[in-house]
């Protein structure tokens, strides 16, 4: 089974332009997350995938190996479905570009849903944390995903899900950590799928396998990191980098 990881990478991101281009610890985030990824030895090839000269030349003269995106896309699955289109691929993990603190153990837990799946029932594979603070369960820039028995995923929201109407129903939440493993002709199918209402109201991409039929297998980890989004989590990154 021949596996890769794709990280898609735009520099003009709307909360935090250019944040993957900035310094952490003598480095930019998209070398961190390059080289955090590569360190994993979970893939036969890693690549950054970017419609942007400036972060394509920083992977490229550092050693690494980038893909220039031909197109405009509206998530990084439309940027990654295009590069892999003629790829000799079984399964593309996309890493996002501003997770520099990306680690072996959940990367492993997300591929090894696909071993004994011989059935082929997963589509794509995600990670979920549990979280507990009211003001992160509340916060619309956190995903958070609700799951069924068998942890395939019932829906993703920017609000409070499940709404605790009932306080002492011991309702867990869980927040989506933004890496997918997919099945190459599954992430074929979300690029030439045109985008349903749910996922345009809410803007979170994995909603579009939802409203399409395909199961999404998603697997706890314990391992928080820091995603960059902000300025404020970049001096974050920094602190913890220390």
């Amino acid at each position: 089974m021949k596996i890769i990881s794709m990280i898609p990478a735009r520099y003009s991101a709307s909360r935090f332009p250019g944040k993957l281009m900035q310094n952490l610890a003598g480095k930019t985030v998209i070398l961190r997350t390059y080289e955090a990824t590569v360190a994993t030895k979970l893939f036969d090839e890693v690549y950054v995938v970017t419609d942007s000269d400036v972060i394509y030349n920083e992977i490229m003269s550092h050693g690494g190996k980038a893909i220039m995106s031909q197109k405009e896309h509206d998530s990084g699955s439309d940027r990654i479905a295009e590069a892999v289109e003629h790829l000799d691929v079984d399964i593309v993990v996309n890493v996002q570009g501003d997770e520099p603190f990306t680690e072996r153990e959940s990367l492993k837990k997300v591929l090894d849903v696909f071993k004994d799946d011989t059935n082929h029932k997963i589509d794509l594979a995600s990670l979920m944390v549990e979280i507990t603070d009211w003001d992160e369960i509340s916060n619309p820039n956190t995903v958070k995903v609700i799951v069924d028995q068998d942890n395939f995923a019932l829906y993703f929201s920017r609000s409070p899900i499940p709404f605790p109407r009932d306080k002492t129903a011991g309702a867990r939440y869980f927040k989506h950590k933004g890496i997918y493993a997919f099945r190459k002709q599954a992430l074929l199918d979300f690029y030439r799928l045109p985008m349903r209402f749910i996922e345009a109201t809410e803007k979170i991409e994995c909603i579009r396998y939802l409203e399409y039929g395909k199961r999404i297998k998603m697997v706890e980890t314990t391992v928080e990191g820091v995603e960059i989004d902000t300025p404020e989590d970049l001096e974050r990154a920094k602190k913890l980098w220390k």
